[in-house]
């Protein structure tokens, strides 16, 4: 891959038994679609909750509307800390400056320590760019949840990488 400054990570949303692209990962991709460069690599990062349906990455990826010079699919991430390993595999691997994490204000916060975690050997900075405004109560219960296994969840990561 060429030397990219950014990368520009959207982080997968989806519910088991959905179909299609779940409105919280719309905004996302909205979002970054609104941030990202020409000169972007932009990461569409989720899996696929059922299997023989289409992964959140394939999802995002058909709702692209954005700039970027590559958009790489990410379809093996199953839960924050793998989204933020894969992702920061490619920044490292495009010589990226900068990483910004397009997610939900409510994830943002669990999303930004992984990714600092992750990166903390390195100069390659992070910016979270919230998708929207709104704060969801489930959201905030989802994460709430969550928060026990992540520190697990992080160290494998953090392991791998």
């Amino acid at each position: 891959m060429n030397a990219a400054s950014r990368v520009v990570a959207v982080l997968g949303f989806s519910v088991r038994g959905g179909d299609g692209i779940h409105p919280v990962c719309a905004a996302r991709v909205a979002t970054a679609a609104g941030v990202a460069r020409e000169d972007d690599v932009v990461v569409l990062s989720g899996w696929a909750r059922t299997s023989g349906a289409w992964s959140e990455a394939e999802l995002m990826r058909r709702a692209w509307t954005g700039s970027a010079a590559r958009l790489v699919l990410d379809d093996g991430a199953t839960h924050t800390a793998q989204n933020a390993a894969h992702v920061t595999e490619v920044a490292r691997r495009v010589g990226a400056r900068e990483i910004v994490v397009v997610t939900s204000r409510w994830h943002a916060p669990r999303a930004g320590v992984a990714f600092r975690a992750l990166l903390r050997d390195t100069s390659i900075a992070v910016r979270l760019e919230p998708a929207d405004d709104r704060l969801s109560l489930r959201g905030l219960a989802r994460e709430a949840a969550v928060w026990p296994v992540f520190g697990l969840q992080l160290a494998r990561a953090r392991r791998r990488a």
